[in-house]
């Protein structure tokens, strides 16, 4: 009899040891399963965070980029627009010379002729 009921009290104790270590498991696995969840949400932060810095540089590189374009763009407006001007110069000067060459033939022609007729 004592053999049985030490048995029984192995057993017994067994028993209870097994569910306790079973109440402890899902224990430990929430306290891991929490632990996850923020381990989660730091990545996901950190993530975020290196978007942002990418997103950022690319803007600024686009940016000078642009800007630097710009820049170039007026440059060859500017000189493109003083060549047209320089050029515009020199063909209205030809122009209003030729016209006074012109003018003043004519006048030299027609200077005699303005006089009036003695008849």
């Amino acid at each position: 009899m004592a053999l049985t009921h030490t048995r029984n009290r192995i057993g017994g104790a067994l028993l209870a040891s097994a569910l306790c270590m079973g109440m402890a498991v899902p224990a430990a696995m929430a306290q891991t399963a929490g632990q996850d969840m923020k381990d989660a949400g730091h990545e996901t932060k950190n993530a975020t965070k290196d978007v942002g810095h990418g997103i950022a540089k690319g803007t600024k590189k686009g940016w000078h980029t642009t800007k630097s374009g710009t820049e170039k763009v007026a440059s060859g407006t500017k000189h493109g627009t003083e060549k047209a001007y320089d050029k515009t110069k020199s063909g209205t000067k030809h122009v209003v010379h030729g016209t006074a060459r012109a003018t003043e033939h004519g006048a030299n022609k027609v200077e005699d002729k303005t006089e009036p007729n003695p008849h």
